[in-house]
């Protein structure tokens, strides 16, 4: 396997189908990615849901991926890997099996009609800047500045690590 030196960032997040179990598959999938591998990943996060009242608590989780995908590849196989696990989209922030986000692709800054790097939200969700900022604390986000200074100063009761044998 011929891997590439762009460094890519990926969300990962689950709230149905035994959540934790669906982002701990999903992290063995994008290590087996064409063109990539898995560097390393972040622990295991508790967020409460954002988006429609009544959804379960989600599973969170930041990945790092060294690829010599594109961007529009390496969305494409993430949205495979979504479908994989049952992802269907529907409503806007709702429930789902599986969602993976590419949140950074090396520094480049993306704008397309279906692909926006650093991903829109990233730097609105502690649910996404805690795990990124455990997986590489010294990053800095295109466009953004440092990852240290978009982190919540509390992150509050919304997000909590999962204790280590949840996390495996």
């Amino acid at each position: 396997m011929r891997v590439g030196g762009v460094a890519a960032f990926v969300g990962l997040g689950s709230n149905l189908g035994q959540p934790e179990r669906q982002v701990r598959q999903a992290l063995l999938e994008l290590d087996g990615l064409a063109d990539s591998r898995l560097t390393g990943h972040s622990p295991l996060y508790g967020s409460s849901p954002v988006g429609p009242p009544g959804q379960p608590d989600y599973v969170n989780a930041v990945a790092r991926l060294e690829t010599s995908l594109d961007a529009h590849a390496l969305l494409d196989a993430l949205q495979a890997v979504e479908l994989s696990h049952g992802r269907v989209r529907g409503e806007r922030w709702g429930a789902r099996t599986l969602d993976l986000d590419l949140l950074l692709y090396g520094d480049r800054q993306i704008d397309t009609p279906d692909l926006k790097v650093p991903h829109p939200q990233l730097h609105l969700r502690a649910f996404v800047l805690v795990p990124l900022h455990d997986l590489a604390p010294d990053l800095e986000l295109p466009g953004l500045g440092p990852l240290v200074d978009q982190l919540p100063r509390r992150p509050g009761r919304d997000l909590w690590r999962l204790p280590e044998s949840a996390d495996g």
